[in-house]
């Protein structure tokens, strides 16, 4: 087999360079479509389905779910505990035991995972590249690998999937170093809707039996 000369490497190694780069590029770009999509909405309701999958684990749960954002501000259902975020602290309240506990949480923690930052969180933290594109029920969904920078992330990969016409995401696969595959699929993304001016705002009241657990 004929050895390639010295500038047939160069030019290769310029052709995937700049391959690479303009699909980074690419990637880059519609994820700050996506930004900006979000950030221009006053609020946003979502309805989803949660997925959690480990064949070898032989473990299978789904499960609904829904968050109503507005800024940095939250209030989610999720296998049925409610969590309020009021901008200072977070309420999380588990019907089944009667139990709420109450924490500050540290927004500009960049580590912390918050539904707030569900919409946004690949802006730091990830390598990111084009990945396929695919049709869902006449949906044109382009998916962006997300790889964590950090060797310490348990999670091998992301794929985020988004509406190439509206900018929305429409799922989330998270791929486990050790199996486990966890799928977020939004099933209903409404935005500047009528709610509450009480939406964020944790009322003691209504859960006078309840036990306050209080973290500083």
């Amino acid at each position: 087999m004929p050895k390639m000369k010295p500038t047939h490497w160069i030019v290769l190694f310029l052709f995937v360079t700049s391959f690479s780069y303009s699909q980074d590029k690419k990637a880059k770009e519609l994820l700050d479509e996506v930004t900006a999509k979000v950030k221009s909405y006053d609020n946003i309701v979502i309805d989803f389905k949660y997925t959690l999958q480990n064949t070898k684990e032989n473990i299978n749960q789904e499960s609904k779910g829904s968050v109503t954002l507005k800024g940095n501000l939250y209030y989610l259902n999720f296998m049925g505990v409610t969590k309020i975020f009021d901008g200072k602290k977070t309420y999380t309240i588990v019907p089944e035991d009667e139990e709420i506990t109450i924490s500050k949480v540290d927004e500009k923690d960049e580590n912390a995972i918050t539904p707030s930052k569900m919409l946004t969180f690949f802006n730091s933290g990830y390598k990111y590249y084009m990945d396929i594109v695919q049709d869902v029920k006449g949906r044109k969904i382009q998916y962006i690998k997300l790889v964590p920078i950090s060797s310490k992330d348990e999670r091998k990969e992301i794929l985020l999937g988004i509406d190439i016409q509206t900018k929305h995401i429409y799922n989330l696969i998270e791929i486990g170093k050790k199996g486990t595959k966890t799928t977020l699929v939004v099933n209903s993304f409404k935005t500047n809707q009528p709610i509450s001016k009480n939406q964020f705002i944790f009322d003691q009241s209504k859960y006078k039996n309840y036990y306050i657990n209080r973290i500083d």
